[in-house]
């Protein structure tokens, strides 16, 4: 048995060490809202967090994360009103949806490091695919979500 923390409470979890971080939390825990997007971490759709830090767990043994803090996107707010998630409501950013725990993850690691970050920042730094193209109405989500965590 390994013990994970993930979202502030500390599960017991029967898995192979080798696992991905993101099977098991879909899998094994139940935590659904991140998503299986490519397998090799190129697209985003799995970002949780590990410590603080965006990560894609598609490609982490969960050997990697014992002792850490795991936030998924069920637990990065307990009412869904965190910034981000105001913002992408706001500025309408879903398409279809797939991507958009997994950008909200990555987007709010970035506003942590980088509270008002530019469009060259958020170029760097949200490399997640979004299949539908709503770049335009994500980076204006950033914006949004930089400016409501600044007047919280």
């Amino acid at each position: 048995m390994l013990k994970l923390s993930i979202n502030g409470q500390t599960t017991d979890i029967d898995a192979e060490e080798d696992t991905p971080l993101l099977w098991v939390l879909r899998d094994t825990v139940g935590l659904t809202g991140t998503k299986f997007g490519c397998g090799v971490a190129a697209c985003g759709a799995c970002t949780v967090h590990v410590d603080g830090e965006a990560v894609r767990s598609c490609v982490v043994p969960v050997s990697d994360v014992i002792g850490s803090e795991i936030t998924t996107i069920e637990g990065l707010s307990p009412d869904g009103l965190d910034p981000v998630q105001v913002a992408w409501i706001e500025e309408q950013v879903p398409q279809c949806g797939y991507c958009q725990s997994g950008m909200i993850m990555a987007v709010s690691s970035l506003l942590r490091d980088n509270p008002s970050p530019t469009d060259a920042d958020i170029d760097d730094a949200i490399t997640n695919i979004c299949r539908c193209g709503t770049y335009p109405r994500i980076r204006k989500a950033i914006h949004l979500a930089a400016k409501l965590r600044a007047e919280a």
